[in-house]
């Protein structure tokens, strides 16, 4: 045997070795409340200072997860992270997803200030701040749109004057999202008037500081995550610049490419019903064992497909990414296609449900849980960069096609 097969044959052997010890672990572990879908908003744990544990299955869960850097299972451990590599990270995503194991920690820390910080954090800052959102110490918000720079997020006026030590920021964002849950805020700051893209520094600002305000803003659902955030004359310590000043376009447009490719992962299905089994459950067979509705039958296999072509599509991107022959504007791709999924698939649940999924208020529906969802997907449209923007990014750096 050839010292490369002996080498292949040992990673795998570590592999299911790794494998079998994870799911022990989890089997011992994962308190059985954990291991069912969550069923509102309340059951999903987001962490922070003001975070109210539902239950202590929840709160055990996120402290068992966090003491083993399993919120974070790829971060190194130095920064509260598991140490773990992909493909170990992948084995522990398989097993929970066997085991029904809810996500202990949902986070825009984890899944878009994070990857910045590790490219472009101090030490100081690393140490700092990483511990504290991968056990979900601290929750994060964006402040990255204003109300007249949305598509042209450059063309922000938000400014942060330096005095001395610290800034002064003075200012406004909107869509800000769980504004008036978090605790900090990463933001795109106006340093250098002169200049557009190059006069832009990447700012974490204290919520509680004296000047910082919001202002929820309602959807059509008749509810909403998002909220305007106001800067009056707010002291921010020179210190949390992230990068260096003036440098923050950079890492913006970094971290854009994660909450594009977070906003994506809402066409997996993850953990969910099958849509086919939801509208069995909704409409039952007929007597052939099919669905009776023979357009919808159609709809849901066409969907399916697609559904399953995404995740193979994500699991290909993250397999090129680790072997750094990604293409950073896949991420707009990955965007667009899993926000136009998640629409089909609301769309599809709400006409397997009839006029019951329609339902606005009440127990049965759990206050009209279903039709808030479906109108709440139509957002994906929007956040994170329009479809029009990312349609654009794709004809232009993946296919190669001539600008307007």
């Amino acid at each position: 045997m050839s010292s490369t097969a002996s080498a292949t044959d040992d990673a795998i052997a570590s592999l299911d070795g790794f494998r079998r010890d994870t799911r022990a672990w989890l089997e011992a572990n994962c308190p059985a409340p954990m291991r069912q879908p969550a069923k509102t908003e309340a059951d999903i744990c987001w962490g922070g200072k003001r975070f109210k544990f539902q239950s202590d299955a929840q709160r055990l869960w996120l402290q068992r997860m966090g003491e083993r850097g399993w919120t974070v299972p790829s971060w190194p451990r130095e920064y509260g992270g598991g140490g773990l590599t992909h493909a170990q990270a992948a084995v522990l995503r398989e097993e929970m997803t066997a085991l029904k194991c809810r996500a202990p920690l949902q986070s825009f820390g984890i899944w878009m200030l994070g990857p910045a910080m590790l490219k472009y954090g101090s030490e100081a800052q690393k140490r700092e701040i990483l511990p504290a959102i991968a056990r979900g110490e601290i929750r994060w918000c964006q402040g990255y749109s204003e109300p007249n720079a949305g598509s042209d997020l450059a063309s922000l006026v938000t400014r942060a004057e330096i005095h001395d030590d610290h800034f002064v920021v003075s200012g406004q964002k909107i869509w800000t999202s769980y504004a008036d849950e978090a605790d900090w805020i990463f933001c795109l700051v106006r340093t250098d008037t002169a200049k557009k893209h190059t006069g832009i520094s990447f700012l974490l600002i204290d919520m509680t500081s004296p000047g910082v305000s919001t202002k929820p803003i309602k959807l059509i659902s008749g509810k909403s995550p998002f909220c305007e955030t106001y800067f009056d004359d707010v002291k921010v310590p020179r210190r949390n610049v992230v990068g260096d000043l003036n440098a923050g376009w950079t890492i913006a447009k970094y971290l854009l490419t994660h909450e594009r490719e977070m906003i994506g992962g809402v066409g997996e299905r993850s953990n969910a019903k099958p849509l086919g089994r939801f509208a069995i459950d909704a409409l039952g067979l007929d007597e052939r064992g099919r669905l009776p509705d023979a357009m919808l039958r159609s709809q849901i296999a066409r969907f399916e497909i697609d559904e399953a072509a995404f995740r193979m599509l994500m699991q290909a991107t993250g397999d090129r990414s680790r072997r750094g022959e990604g293409n950073p504007a896949i991420s707009s791709a990955l965007k667009y296609f899993g926000a136009e999924l998640n629409k089909r698939r609301w769309e599809l649940m709400i006409s397997a449900a009839g006029s019951d999924g329609l339902e606005w208020e009440g127990e049965r529906s759990r206050d009209g849980a279903a039709v808030r969802a479906w109108l709440r997907t139509k957002g994906n449209s929007i956040e994170g960069g329009t479809s029009e923007i990312q349609l654009n990014v794709v004809a232009k750096r993946i296919l190669g096609l001539p600008g307007a």
